[in-house]
């Protein structure tokens, strides 16, 4: 089968090569999947440089997490899946429900795992889910990780409710899923970019109040006019210790930062004297567990809701896809044909 791997200890994307590799079969308890699409988000890049988790990979190793596909065939016992179900697999492996163990958790694409870019995957059948029918296997692509984080942040963390605000940084792909969830919820939505053009897609997609970062350095100012002072019920935090003093500052009185990448640098203000009196916290968000994408998908089916793709890349040009999400270009997320 055709695939892509990440070679031993890579540095660079010049260490990720096309290759042919068995056709993996489906074992007791297991799913074979044809996989149709995939999808990149920022922590794929990183894995291909060893600045992710655990460092470079220890062997050479398919890259992606978010990927979907058909189920050809299944192993002994399965009960949960049939030939021809259109499925996800869990960004995480072996987590369901529940709080995690304390062990690192391992997920896909990165040192530990093989992921989604290669026409055949298998899944244990408890790492998998139905996707939602109204959607193609390229919007279903985007869900596990970029998905599921965003969720995590604004409907559990953030227990967003009509009415109340949240600030979404950026307009990544984790961020405008954001966007879609507070807008289905009720909420109020601040959006900042770098760029006017993406925040009057930002604006068509339903966000409130339009800040552009770069002219407006101080935004939290800005945030803080636009609630009249009060500040917002959940920051969508993806920017991690270089925004993360602004972010601590806008959040109102009980409010939640989500925190959950670190896509504005690793140095940063991070004293957090600014929530105390507010009663407000930061929580941590690395993805979530497989009921969470459960949910998720039966909000994205109730609310007949899409998930916005920048740009769709054939398998062959995967390459191509990394080096649009290193240009920062895109508004939304990537997407490689399978």
């Amino acid at each position: 089968m055709k695939a892509y791997e990440i070679l031993k200890g890579a540095k660079s994307l010049d260490e990720v090569k096309r290759v042919e590799r068995p056709e993996p079969k489906a074992g007791p308890g297991q799913i074979l999947v044809r996989m149709r699409a995939a999808s990149l988000n920022y922590r794929d890049q990183m894995v291909v440089i060893g600045a992710y988790f655990g460092g470079s990979v220890p062997v050479n190793t398919i890259p992606l997490s978010d990927g979907a596909g058909e189920v050809t065939a299944i192993g002994a016992g399965v009960t949960r899946f049939s030939v021809g179900d259109r499925v996800a697999g869990t960004f995480f492996r072996d987590w369901v429900d529940g709080r995690p163990a304390p062990a690192p958790r391992v997920s896909l694409g990165a040192a530990g795992a093989d992921g989604v870019l290669a026409e055949y995957v298998v899944f244990d059948e408890r790492d998998a889910v139905m996707v939602p029918a109204h959607l193609s296997f390229e919007e279903a692509a985007t869900l596990p990780c970029a998905g599921v984080t965003a969720w995590h942040a604004v409907s559990v963390v953030g227990d967003i409710r009509p009415g109340q605000t949240v600030l979404v940084l950026g307009t990544g792909g984790v961020s405008i899923f954001a966007l879609q969830f507070a807008r289905a919820a009720g909420a109020r939505v601040i959006a900042t970019s770098s760029s006017d053009e993406k925040l009057a897609r930002a604006k068509a997609l339903g966000a409130d109040v339009l800040i552009n970062y770069k002219r407006t350095p101080e935004w939290e100012k800005t945030v803080l006019e636009a609630t009249h002072g009060q500040g917002v019920d959940c920051v969508v935090e993806v920017g991690g210790p270089g925004t993360l003093a602004r972010s601590m500052q806008v959040a109102g009185f009980h409010g939640k930062v989500a925190l959950i990448g670190f896509v504005a640098g690793r140095e940063g203000d991070t004293n957090p004297a600014a929530l105390m009196r507010k009663w407000a916290s930061i929580h941590g968000i690395f993805v979530g567990h497989r009921a969470m994408f459960e949910d998720m998908n039966a909000a994205l089916t109730v609310n007949k809701l899409k998930p916005v793709i920048d740009k769709v890349f054939p398998f062959d040009q995967a390459l191509d896809a990394y080096r649009y999400l290193q240009s920062a270009a895109h508004f939304g997320k990537i997407v490689i044909r399978i």
